[in-house]
């Protein structure tokens, strides 16, 4: 059906449609043109839920699609082997990985043992944060580190502040200290709303590692 100018119904709802669409992009290009700061992010991945690792190795992925480099350090997870470390592999030198966990602690259940591979690890992971050809270094599991207390809380966020401008730092794990996320520029808490896990699905490669 149409009417006295000769459109039809749908006619008028395209023109509401463009019309509110056209007022959207103006806020939007509105909202994007106020933003004028570019600088290294730190950024907290934390909380109960699956994903927050893969999350940071996705940044790594797309920091790697325009051809930066990017280095990795695992508090926790270094016995295991996972799918990850084997495809960042062929990037060859464009990715530095460093392995240092000794597993969970209720695994070695040797404090001192923990205490220092998580010494070993920060060690590292400073070597990351200062060499200057690296744009996005990832601190794997760091907060289950500084949960135990394994490393000084004070010290690691200090040294974190204190990065070069433009070097982008995420860390993960679930209990982020206040200090940290206090610190951080960008912190995403993963919630659990269902998992597997609860209904008996135990790990499984290319899922968990």
């Amino acid at each position: 059906m149409t009417d006295i100018d000769g459109k039809t119904n749908e006619d008028r709802d395209e023109e509401r449609h463009r019309a509110k669409m056209a007022k959207r992009k103006a806020v939007q290009d509105a909202e994007v043109a106020s933003k004028t700061v570019e600088k290294g992010l730190l950024i907290v991945n934390t909380g109960p839920g699956k994903g927050k690792t893969t999350a940071a190795f996705g940044l790594a992925l797309r920091m790697l699609g325009y051809g930066k480099r990017v280095g990795v350090v695992q508090f926790i997870k270094g016995k295991w082997h996972t799918g990850e470390k084997d495809a960042f592999a062929a990037f060859g030198d464009r990715v530095v990985w460093h392995a240092m966990g000794e597993g969970f602690t209720w695994e070695t259940q040797d404090l001192k043992r923990d205490i220092a591979a998580a010494e070993a690890a920060w060690a590292k992971a400073l070597e990351l944060i200062a060499d200057p050809s690296i744009s996005l270094v990832v601190l794997d599991e760091l907060n289950i580190a500084l949960r135990y207390d394994y490393l000084d809380l004070d010290t690691v966020v200090a040294a974190l502040k204190a990065r070069r401008e433009d070097l982008h730092v995420v860390v993960t794990g679930r209990n982020a200290k206040p200090a940290l996320v206090e610190a951080a520029d960008l912190v995403t808490e993963m919630g659990v709303t269902k998992h597997h896990f609860s209904a008996g699905v135990k790990a499984q490669q290319g899922i968990e590692f």
